[in-house]
């Protein structure tokens, strides 16, 4: 592939305290995939497609594997904060990296208003009080202001949290797992007729969208310590874990609960046929747990985000800001935690949540295209990951996330659309803001 002529220089020292090993990286991408619809959507697969449907799983996990490998390659060669972004920056230029980097920081922001507001939800159906009024606001502040201070202290500190968090979602899924097995009836699970075209279409694009968040591990690669070996072990490793556990998932809930195709909380339903009453309450834990560390990562990453931005030089250098103490990109936690709460107390979250298909979808194909792209070039150091078949991986995952735009809601592309033209208007501004009087600056 041919060499950007003026490829966008990346900054090459990072303030920020390299303590990530391979391991918390995996957390945090086995964190963001898993989340609500582990627990809430075997039932909509069961539904489209029946007896089919662990194999759909099993299927769309080797999808994502690809496009994950994709990320592998070209995250190995990077060692800053910015993951996509940087690489899209590198490969085609500031504009398309900025839509990049602001889409991802926009969609965590709004997402993670969506998640805490399913958190509060989730609490209220054990305490009424907290379905709406002053004592649902003031949980859902007291919560976004505890993650904003666990960032602040140090990324060690998120990071120790966030794996327990991920240990404590991981354990009911295991305990379900692994006793759910000795009670399945087997033919439950014998495929019967081949499901139709648009069956399996849509199925899959549910399931493409229910593996997606493993685009953030680069993200912190700033502050990894090895992160050109340690980002693609995550992302390949976080696509391997989550493709078993909710592969084995999908296979008990429907050996065990012959009504899961009309369950609205299907692995809650199924533990209670073989665990009882204590099975239901340890699955209902879980999703508790899951949800908040999908809180908590959507904090770290997106804020990460924000930071990129700035050390890059695409926003003011206030929003890169790095406390002289923990070494922590504190201004750009303080500003999504409060766009975050903000938009939590609104109600319009669900709205803006939206555009997180298209953002995910522009991150796919913009990263995969990367990969190519940057192939051959000396704009930035050599892969220490290539992905083998020459361009056959990548460009088959471009497919695969073309596909999935395709597949796409109206009301989806709309908001995307949106937020793509309102990050036009800020890189306009930003451009305006951070390029010194009669500097240069690279397209």
């Amino acid at each position: 592939m041919a060499t950007p002529t003026t490829p966008p220089a990346i900054a090459p020292i990072s303030q920020l305290r390299r303590e990530l090993g391979r391991w918390d990286l995996t957390a945090i991408g086995v964190n963001q995939v898993i989340g609500a619809a582990v627990f809430a959507q075997p039932s909509l697969y069961a539904a489209s497609v029946g007896a089919w449907s662990p194999w759909m799983v099993a299927a769309v996990g080797a999808a994502s594997l690809l496009i994950a490998l994709s990320f592998a390659e070209v995250s190995s060669r990077f060692d800053a904060t910015g993951g996509p972004y940087l690489c899209t920056r590198a490969a085609f230029g500031h504009f398309a990296a900025f839509e990049v980097g602001w889409m991802m920081w926009f969609t965590r922001a709004a997402s993670w208003a969506a998640v805490i507001n399913v958190l509060a939800t989730s609490l209220a159906f054990y305490l009424p009080s907290l379905a709406g009024g002053l004592i649902r606001g003031a949980l859902i502040a007291a919560i976004i202001v505890a993650i904003a201070a666990i960032n602040i202290r140090g990324i060690r500190q998120s990071s120790f949290v966030l794996n327990l968090l991920t240990v404590g979602k991981l354990l009911p899924l295991a305990v379900f797992i692994a006793a759910g097995l000795f009670f399945v009836e087997w033919p439950r699970l014998t495929p019967g007729a081949a499901p139709s075209f648009a069956e399996l279409s849509s199925t899959g694009l549910l399931l493409i969208f229910a593996f997606g968040g493993y685009e953030v591990i680069p993200v912190p690669a700033g502050e990894a310590k090895d992160p050109r070996a340690a980002v693609p072990f995550a992302l390949i490793m976080t696509i391997i874990v989550v493709t078993i556990v909710m592969t084995l998932a999908q296979m008990v809930a429907l050996g065990t609960l012959p009504e899961l195709a009309g369950s609205k909380t299907p692995l809650a339903d199924a533990s209670l046929r073989f665990l009882g009453a204590g099975g239901a309450a340890l699955i209902t834990i879980g999703a508790v747990l899951s949800t908040t560390g999908n809180n908590m990562g959507q904090a770290l990453s997106g804020s990460r985000n924000l930071f990129a931005l700035a050390e890059q030089g695409d926003l003011p250098r206030i929003f890169g800001f790095v406390h002289p103490r923990f070494r922590t990109p504190v201004t750009a936690i303080l500003v999504t935690s409060a766009v975050s709460l903000v938009l939590a107390m609104s109600g319009r979250y669900a709205q803006l949540a939206l555009a997180s298909a298209i953002s995910r979808l522009l991150v796919y194909v913009a990263t995969c295209a990367a990969t190519l792209r940057l192939r051959g070039s000396n704009a930035v150091p050599p892969p220490t990951f290539v992905v083998p078949l020459g361009p056959l991986i990548p460009a088959s995952a471009i497919a695969i996330a073309l596909a999935m735009l395709a597949g796409a809601r109206r009301d989806q592309l709309i908001a995307g659309v949106a937020a793509l033209l309102a990050g036009a208007v800020l890189y306009v501004i930003a451009v305006t803001g951070t390029t010194p009087k009669g500097a240069h600056r690279s397209p």
